[in-house]
C-alpha cells in the first residue's frame, strides 16, 4: 500500500482509505456486522491506515464496529459531527450558532471518544459546512480548546455535496487541517479551484464517494433495484438510474492495459491527482477490500487518458433527499 502525506499533519496515509458509511446499518440496507469487522481487518491487513467514519453512520453504529475490529492497532480514524439542527446541506443564512455550537462540539466529540474507546480522534470534521461561518469565533475556540486538551489531533471539514467552492474561505485561513470532497470522473469540478487551494495552504484531501455510490463500478444495469433501507433507491429514483449505466457504459470503452475494470479506472482517476490525501471507497465485503487496495502502487492514468476521462465530467446532483 502506497502512502501520502496528509497536509500540514504530516502523517503518513494510505492512499485508499476507508470508507465507513456503508457499515453503519443505516441508509445502505441490511449489514452484517460480523462481515463488517472481516473487512475492516482485511483493510488493515492490506495496509490501510485511514478509516473514515461519523456519528451519524447508524448512531454510532459504525463507529462502534470499527473501535471493536481495530482494537489495539495504531489506526488513524476519522469521524464528523453532524449539524445539531440537521440541516443538509447548511442555508448561508443560518447561523452556526444553530450547527455548531460550542457545547455541542465538545459533546460529540465525547462521544465519539466513547464509541471509539480512544482517548484522543485524529481526525474531527464538521459534517458540513459555509464560508459564511468564518466570521464566527466560538466554534474556532471550542476547536482550538479540544486540540489543547488532546481530545482531538487534527480539524477539518466534510464538504457538501457537489459544491467545492464552498470552503474555499475555510482552506485559506490556515484553521483546518483537511477538507472531505466528492471527487470522481463524473464530479471533477474540485480540481478546478479547490485542489490548488489546497495545494497552496498545504491542506489535506480525502476524496469521497470515488464510484458515484455505485453508479462507476459497472455492475448497476437499467434493471436494478435496491432492497429497503438503501438510500440508493432515492439517490437513482426516475432515469437517474439509466442515465448513470449510459454514461458509465461508455467508459468501459476506455478500458485497457491502463485500467481492466471500471473501478479500477475510478479510483486510478483519483489518484492520478497528487492533491488527493486518500480516496475512501466503501468496502463492506473482503472480497472489495482487495480489489481496492490492489489499485496503490500502480503507474497514474497517462495524459492522455486523463484528457480523455475528463470529457466524462456530468455536473449534476442526485442528492435530491437532502435538497
Amino acid at each position: 500500500m502506497r502512502t501520502r502525506t496528509f497536509g500540514r499533519t504530516g502523517w503518513k496515509v494510505s492512499e485508499v482509505g476507508y470508507g465507513a458509511w456503508g457499515i453503519g446499518a443505516a441508509w445502505w440496507g441490511k449489514t452484517d456486522d460480523a462481515e463488517s469487522q472481516a473487512s475492516l481487518r482485511a483493510a488493515w491487513d492490506a495496509g490501510v491506515n485511514f478509516f473514515d467514519t461519523a456519528y451519524v453512520y447508524g448512531d454510532g453504529h459504525s463507529e462502534r464496529i470499527i473501535a471493536e475490529a481495530l482494537a489495539g492497532k495504531p489506526a488513524l480514524v476519522a469521524t464528523k459531527i453532524p449539524p445539531k439542527n440537521q440541516e443538509w446541506p447548511p442555508k448561508p443564512s443560518t447561523p452556526v450558532s444553530a450547527a455548531f455550537p460550542a457545547d455541542w462540539i465538545r459533546s460529540c466529540t465525547e462521544r465519539s471518544l466513547r464509541n471509539l474507546r480512544r482517548d484522543t480522534i485524529d481526525l474531527t470534521q464538521f459534517h458540513v459546512w459555509t464560508d459564511a461561518w468564518m466570521r464566527d469565533d466560538e466554534w474556532k475556540e471550542a476547536v482550538s480548546k479540544l486540540k489543547s486538551e488532546g481530545k482531538i489531533r487534527a480539524f477539518g471539514v466534510s464538504i457538501n455535496d457537489h459544491q467545492p467552492e464552498s470552503a474555499l474561505e475555510l482552506v485559506a485561513s490556515d484553521l483546518i487541517d483537511s477538507v472531505q470532497v466528492i471527487f470522481n470522473i463524473f464530479d471533477q469540478s474540485p480540481a478546478e479551484k479547490l485542489f490548488p487551494a489546497c495545494r497552496k495552504h498545504n491542506v489535506a484531501v480525502i476524496a469521497r464517494v470515488p464510484f458515484d455510490e455505485g453508479g462507476l463500478t459497472g455492475t448497476l444495469t437499467p434493471q436494478t433495484t435496491f432492497e429497503k433501507g438503501d438510500f440508493r433507491a432515492s439517490y437513482f429514483k426516475g432515469d437517474n438510474l439509466a442515465k448513470t449505466v449510459e454514461r458509465a457504459d461508455k467508459l468501459k470503452g476506455l478500458l485497457n492495459g491502463e485500467a481492466r475494470t471500471l473501478p479500477e479506472l475510478a479510483l486510478k482517476f483519483i489518484l492520478s491527482h497528487p492533491e488527493v490525501s486518500t480516496t475512501i471507497p466503501g468496502m463492506r465485503r473482503p472480497s472489495h477490500v482487495a480489489s481496492n487496495t490492489a489499485v496503490s502502487g500502480s503507474a497514474p492514468l497517462s495524459p492522455a487518458l486523463l484528457d480523455r476521462l475528463r470529457a466524462h465530467a456530468w455536473p449534476r446532483n442526485f442528492y435530491g433527499m437532502w435538497d
